[in-house]
C-alpha cells in the first residue's frame, strides 16, 4: 500500500491550509487593486457583478490555476441528485499555425451550458429540452483539485427555474438578510450591512475493509446491507464512542485532513462514534453556502481517500441494522458582517431584547413550519434512522435548556427579572481546576436543540446535502422576521412592540419547546396532545412540499416558485420509488443467486451427513432437528422471495401517479423486503460460516 501523510510527519499546516483555493488572500495579492475592491464589495454587499471585473478575475484565476498544475476547468454544481456534477473543459485554444494558447474568458467564468435534460427536473424539462445554465457563485471560492480548476456554480434551466440545491440556498440567504436587516433597522441598528447564516455540519460515517465491501453486492449497489444477522457484540459496551482511534483509521483521518485543509475546508474535530467502525468529522463554522460546498467536498474526499487506504467510506444513514445509523448534525446560526452572533444570549439574556426577538423568530418558524422542516431531512435512508431510538424522533421539537425556558416562563408570567447561571464546577480534587458551568445542560435526543449560541438540527441524514435543510430554515425564519419587521416598522414604541411580539410567540408557539427525553413513548403521547406532527416516513413527508402555506412562504421570499416546488415533490417521490426498487431487485438477486444456493448446498451436505451417521450408529436427533429447522426456513424464505417479486411487479405497474406508486413501494415492497430479510438473517445464524456467501456483520464491523 502506498505510504500517505500522517500526523507524525512534519507538516506546516499554515502553509498548506487553503493552498489550492482562490481565496481572499490570493485575490488580494493577484488582482488589480480596484478590481479586488469591486469584487469584495460585490461579495459582501450582494451587488451585481461587473462583467469587466469578471474578465480580469478570469484571466488571473486561470494563471493561478495553471501554476497549480491545472489544465482544465469545470463548473461544479449540485443538481437535484443530492451529489455534485462537473463537466471538464481544457484551457487550450487552437491557433492558425497549429499551436495552442491557454485562454479563459470572463464569459466562461460566469456562465456554462451543461445538458439539463438528463438531470432530475420533476417535469420542468422534457428530454428534448436540453439547454441549461450554470452561473458562477462568486461568494464561494474556486479551487484546484486533481489538475482541474473547480468553479462553484448554480444550475438553472433555459427558462430560469432552479434545477439544483444551491440556487434556492443563495436565494434564501438573501431573503433572511433582507428581513433580518429590517428588524435590526427597526431596533435602531443602522450600521450592519449584511446578515448571513452560518453552519457547521458534523459528518458521521462508517469505514469498512475494501475487500469485504467488494463481497457485498448490497453495499456496492445500495450503500447499505440488505441482509445481515446481528453479531454477538455490537455497541452494547459503549466502548467505541470516543475510544482510541485505530492506526489504520488514524492514517485515513490524517490523509483526509490534509486534503481538506488544502481545499480550505476547516476540518477540526474527529473521533470514534457510538457504533463499531463509525466515526465523525466536524468542521469550523462558515457561511451556509460555503459550508454546503465544503460538506460536499468532505464527503467526496472521504470516499476517495478511503480507497487509498484499502477502505470504503459508507455515508448511508443506516448501513447496518441493529446499530446506530449516521446523521449530519447541522449547527445553524445567524451573524452580522460586524461579527455579532444574533443567537448569542450574552451574560444576561433576560435583558437582551434583540436576542429574545431573534430567538422568538426561530421558535415561531420551527413550530409553524414543522412539516416542511421535517421534509428537509427526509430520505429513503433516513427512514431507517429517524425515530429509531438512536436519532431524533420524527417529531419536530425545540430544546432550549433551563435558562432560556425559565426566562420565557418569567416573561409569560409578567416579566423576566433574572437569568439562571450555571454556577461553578468543582470536582473536589485539588489537582483538578474549577470553572464556570454552562447555564444549561445539553440534550442529545432533541431534533432541534439550542446549544449556547446556535441551534443544532440533528435530523439531517449523513448522505444528504445540507442545502435543503438550510434553505428551509433560512426561509421560515425570514418569514417570522418579516412579520416582526412589519409590526416594528409601524410601532410608536419599538421596545414595547418587541416585548409584545416575544410574549405572543411564547403563548402561541411554546408547545414546540420540550426539554425532556425525546426518545420516550411518553413524549410521543404528549406531542400528540400538543398537536405536533409526527411524520414517520419520507412518503408522508413529501406532502409538505406542495402544502399551500409552504408554497406560499417559499414564493413570498423568492426562494422557490410554485412550479419549482411542484417539481421537487415529483423528484422526491421518484427518488423514493427508484431507491426502494433498486434495493428490492438487489435483494431478489442476492436471494436467488447467492443465499438460496448456499443454503441448499449446506442442506444437501447436512442430509448426506445424516445418512452417513445413520449408517454408523443411527443417532441423528441433533442433525435431523437442524435439517428440519433449515427446511422450514428455506420454504418461508422462498415464499417471501416470491412475495417480494410480486410486490415489486404490483408497485412498478402503478406508474403515472408518483404518490400512489411511492406509497405502494412503502406499504408493499418495503414490507416484503423486511419479511425476506428475517428469514435470511435467521438462516445466517444456522448455516455453517464456510457456506455463507458474504461477509457477516462481525467481519465487516470488527476487521480494521
Amino acid at each position: 500500500m502506498t505510504q500517505h501523510t500522517t500526523r507524525r510527519e512534519c507538516m506546516n499546516l499554515t502553509e498548506i491550509y487553503g493552498n489550492n483555493v482562490f481565496n481572499d488572500q490570493v485575490m488580494r495579492q493577484t488582482l488589480p487593486k480596484e478590481i479586488y475592491k469591486s469584487l469584495r464589495q460585490t461579495i459582501e454587499e450582494g451587488l451585481p457583478l461587473d462583467p469587466q471585473v469578471a474578465e480580469v478575475v478570469a484571466s488571473v484565476m486561470k494563471d493561478w490555476a495553471i501554476d497549480k498544475g491545472a489544465t482544465h476547468f469545470t463548473h461544479w454544481f449540485q443538481p437535484l441528485t443530492g451529489i455534485t456534477a462537473e463537466k471538464h473543459d481544457s484551457f487550450i485554444s487552437p491557433t492558425p499555425d497549429g499551436r495552442v494558447i491557454l485562454e479563459f474568458s470572463g464569459k466562461e467564468l460566469i456562465k456554462g451550458e451543461p445538458d439539463a435534460s438528463s438531470f432530475p427536473s420533476g417535469g420542468l424539462r422534457a428530454t428534448f429540452e436540453a439547454r441549461g445554465y450554470t452561473a458562477w457563485d462568486y461568494t464561494s471560492p474556486a479551487f484546484v483539485k486533481d489538475g482541474t480548476l473547480y468553479i462553484p456554480t448554480a444550475f438553472a434551466s433555459y427558462t430560469g427555474e432552479a434545477l439544483d440545491k444551491k440556487t434556492p440556498l443563495l436565494r434564501s440567504m438573501d431573503a433572511l438578510n433582507r428581513q433580518a436587516l429590517r428588524v435590526l433597522r427597526a431596533l435602531g441598528n443602522k450600521t450592519v450591512k449584511r446578515v448571513t447564516t452560518t453552519v457547521g455540519p458534523e459528518q458521521e460515517y462508517f469505514l469498512i475493509d475494501k475487500k469485504l465491501f467488494d463481497e457485498r453486492q448490497d453495499l456496492i449497489l445500495t450503500g447499505r446491507t440488505l441482509f445481515g444477522a446481528k453479531p454477538p457484540k455490537g455497541q452494547e459496551l459503549e466502548d467505541h464512542y470516543f475510544g482510541q482511534i485505530k492506526d489504520r483509521v488514524a492514517a485515513f483521518m490524517a490523509d483526509v485532513d490534509t486534503e481538506l485543509w488544502k481545499l480550505g475546508v476547516a476540518a477540526k474535530t474527529e473521533h470514534n462514534e457510538v457504533a463499531p467502525s463509525q466515526h465523525e468529522l466536524a468542521p469550523i463554522f462558515s457561511t451556509t453556502n460555503i459550508a454546503t460546498d465544503h460538506n460536499q467536498l468532505t464527503m467526496e474526499t472521504m470516499r476517495k481517500v478511503a480507497l487509498r487506504h484499502g477502505l470504503v467510506c459508507l455515508l448511508h444513514e443506516k448501513p447496518f441494522a441493529g446499530i446506530n445509523g449516521s446523521g449530519k448534525h447541522n449547527n445553524w446560526s445567524m451573524g452580522t458582517n460586524e461579527g455579532q452572533n444574533l443567537l448569542d444570549p450574552g451574560k444576561d439574556p433576560h435583558q437582551n431584547a434583540q436576542f429574545l426577538l431573534f430567538l422568538s423568530a426561530v421558535i415561531k418558524a420551527v413550530d409553524e413550519y414543522a412539516e416542511i422542516l421535517r421534509m428537509s431531512a427526509a430520505s429513503p435512508g433516513n427512514d431507517h434512522r429517524l425515530g429509531a431510538n438512536e436519532a431524533p424522533p420524527a417529531i419536530i421539537s425545540i430544546f432550549l435548556g433551563e435558562q432560556l425556558t425559565d426566562i420565557l416562563t418569567q416573561i409569560e408570567a409578567g416579566g423576566a427579572t433574572k437569568s439562571k447561571s450555571g454556577g461553578t464546577m468543582n470536582l473536589g480534587a485539588t489537582a483538578l481546576p474549577s470553572w464556570a458551568k454552562d447555564s444549561t445542560d445539553r440534550n442529545r435526543t432533541s431534533p432541534f436543540a439550542f446549544t449556547g449560541n446556535k441551534f443544532e438540527f440533528r435530523m439531517v441524514g449523513s448522505m444528504q446535502s445540507i442545502a435543503q435543510a438550510n434553505f428551509t430554515l433560512n426561509t421560515i425564519v425570514a418569514e417570522s422576521l418579516s412579520l416582526f419587521a412589519d409590526r416594528l416598522e409601524k410601532a410608536a414604541d419599538v421596545q414595547k412592540e418587541s416585548a409584545s411580539i416575544v410574549l405572543e410567540v411564547i403563548r402561541k408557539n411554546k408547545r414546540v419547546i420540550f426539554n425532556g427525553n425525546n426518545y420516550s413513548e411518553d413524549w410521543v403521547v404528549e406531542a400528540k396532545k400538543r398537536g405536533l406532527p409526527n411524520i414517520g416516513n419520507m412518503v408522508d413527508a413529501i406532502a409538505a412540499i406542495t402544502a399551500e402555506k409552504n408554497v406560499a412562504v417559499m414564493g413570498k421570499h423568492g426562494v422557490l416558485s410554485p412550479v419549482e416546488m411542484e417539481s421537487r415533490a415529483e423528484i422526491q417521490y421518484e427518488i423514493y420509488i427508484k431507491t426502494i426498487n433498486i434495493e428490492a431487485l438487489t435483494m431478489v438477486e442476492m436471494a436467488k443467486r447467492r443465499i438460496l444456493p448456499a443454503v441448499l448446498n449446506y442442506k444437501g451436505d447436512l442430509a448426506s451427513s445424516i445418512t452417513a451417521i445413520m449408517a454408523v450408529d443411527g443417532n441423528t436427533e441433533v442433525e435431523t432437528a437442524l435439517f428440519a429447522q433449515i427446511s422450514q426456513l428455506v420454504r418461508s424464505f422462498s415464499n417471501n422471495l416470491t412475495a417480494l417479486e410480486e410486490a415489486v411487479k404490483t408497485a412498478a405497474h402503478l406508474h403515472g401517479d408518483a404518490k400512489k406508486q411511492a406509497e405502494a413501494y412503502r406499504d408493499l415492497v418495503f414490507k416484503a423486503m423486511a419479511e425476506l430479510r428475517k428469514d435470511a438473517d435467521m438462516l445466517e445464524t444456522m448455516v455453517d460460516e464456510d457456506y455463507w456467501p458474504m461477509p457477516t456483520y462481525a467481519k465487516l464491523l470488527f476487521n480494521l
